[in-house]
């Protein structure tokens, strides 16, 4: 299922969103600049700000401990892209959904909001793939996140959705707790019929990030306050 837009109402404008989206772009088409002249260069890019499991606990367990070597590219790995379909993608879920959630929580709680779930989406894929020399990146554990705070407090939000039937589309209106609750199953069955093994020699998609995002994401939401302006605009 494919989401296209939702129909949730919100009471400010999502400038925190914009934000996000514009600098996931710009750095994207650095990526791809990068590409053109050289991709070695860009090889190394990855391999230098990507979060590589093997990296990060040698830094933090070696005999070397080297605490901002270990967490500076569990943050900027959130910043890139493996492809164009990569990058609109996520942007694309991060447009439906984003934009409520600031409107919820205000601009400065939704960016800090976003970049912690990025942050333990992260950190669950290394958990769970500790011997991994592959570097993980994307977005879409923070989005995931995003996600996951829709999920708790939309859920009878309307999403228009892109449905495949076999050998045609179809598209339906559905409560945005099915398009997500169903989102979230899939990536953790898919992350279960993942093995290690094959998790740490080779590349793929990171589940278990998406699986870890959208719990912090739930939990996040009870902890951080609704911002106050909102709680008139909506009583008024």
């Amino acid at each position: 299922m494919i989401p296209l837009r939702d129909d949730q109402p919100r009471y400010s404008q999502p400038f925190i969103n914009y934000f996000l989206i514009a600098l996931n772009s710009i750095i994207f088409l650095f990526e791809f600049g990068l590409q053109l002249q050289s991709p070695r260069a860009l090889n190394g890019l990855i391999f230098e700000f990507g979060a590589i499991p093997h990296a990060v606990t040698t830094a933090l367990t070696g005999p070397h401990f080297d605490p901002a070597s270990a967490f500076l590219p569990v943050f900027t790995s959130m910043f890139l892209h493996g492809s164009w379909l990569h990058l609109i993608g996520n942007m694309w879920v991060l447009w439906i959904f984003g934009d409520n959630i600031e409107d919820y929580l205000g601009h400065f709680q939704y960016l800090v909001f976003y970049l912690i779930c990025g942050l333990t989406a992260s950190l669950t894929h290394i958990l769970l793939n500790l011997g991994s020399r592959v570097p993980s990146i994307g977005a879409s554990g923070a989005i995931a996140g995003v996600m996951g705070a829709y999920f708790l407090l939309f859920p009878r939000a309307k999403v228009l959705t892109l449905v495949p039937l076999i050998i045609f589309f179809t598209f339906w209106w559905l409560p945005a707790w099915i398009v997500l609750g169903y989102w979230f199953v899939v990536q953790f069955l898919s992350g279960t019929s993942t093995t290690i093994t094959t998790a740490t020699q080779s590349g793929g998609v990171a589940f278990w990030a998406h699986v870890g995002g959208f719990v912090a994401g739930i939990l996040l939401i009870k902890v951080f306050p609704e911002r106050a302006q909102r709680r008139r605009y909506v009583s008024w």
